[in-house]
This record gives C-alpha cells, sequence and structure tokens, in this order.
C-alpha cells in the first residue's frame, strides 16, 4: 500500500461509515509515495466530535502511524471521552509512546500505535456498544 491508496481508503471509510455525520478534512498531504498527513475534525452520528492527526509511514500492504492524535470529545468539546496519541510525556508506561487518556487528561493507560482506519473501527464499536446499553 502507498500513501496515495491510505488517504483514499481512509476517505471512502470516513464516508461510508453510518457513524460518522460529517466530515471536514483540514489537511492532506502526500509527502512521499511511502508517507503521508491527514487531518479531519468529524462529527459522528452520537454528535460526538472527533479530531484525527496522523502522519503515517507506509511499509509493504500497510501504512503505521509515526506520530498522531485522535481526540475523541463531546459534542459541546469541553469532556474529553478519549484520547489516543505518541506524545512522548510518559515514559514509564508499557507500550511507551503509546497511550491513551480515559475520559480525563490524567487517566492514562498504555495503548499501541493504531492508525486511522483502525480508529474508525473502535469507534463505531464503541458507539454501538453504547447504543445497546442504551436500548437494554
Amino acid at each position: 500500500m502507498n500513501a496515495e491508496t491510505y488517504l483514499m481508503d481512509l476517505k471512502i471509510k470516513l464516508t461510508v461509515s453510518s457513524f460518522i455525520q460529517s466530515v471536514e478534512i483540514i489537511d492532506e498531504r502526500i509527502v512521499l509515495s511511502d508517507r503521508g498527513y491527514f487531518r479531519a475534525r468529524l462529527i459522528l452520528a452520537n454528535s460526538d466530535f472527533l479530531e484525527i492527526s496522523e502522519y503515517f509511514v507506509c511499509e509493504d500492504e500497510e501504512c503505521f502511524p509515526k506520530a498522531y492524535r485522535y481526540q475523541w470529545m463531546d459534542k459541546e468539546q469541553k469532556q474529553l471521552i478519549k484520547r489516543w496519541d505518541n506524545a512522548e510525556h510518559f515514559p514509564g508506561l508499557p507500550g511507551f509512546p503509546c497511550h491513551i487518556h480515559l475520559g480525563r487528561e490524567d487517566n492514562v493507560q498504555p495503548s499501541r500505535p493504531i492508525n486511522s482506519l483502525e480508529l474508525i473501527d473502535i469507534i463505531e464499536e464503541e458507539i454501538k456498544d453504547k447504543q445497546l446499553v442504551l436500548c437494554i
């Protein structure tokens, strides 16, 4: 996979997902044939806000995030739901520098690197699970 294909796949996924209400692409760049950058702001189907920022590198059939921040917030953008990132500010965590903030800045857990395509799958599952809980 190359950077152009990855960006095309990502934009298709964002367009066809029933869990995404709207997408505003802020920046999109192919740096070299095997690396690029993508930044977008999304409104999810439940009205939550998601900002995606990913610098990625492609090798063989996969693209890997080199630097990323995915911030999921409530619709007013006041309450953090989750933020995945690999900023190097928690060196003691397993999997450093990858981590996730859960609900607030100081609740930090280890994570693994995920690209934007994986992120959308994760968020779709979490929204689906929340909808199931509300139906029970």
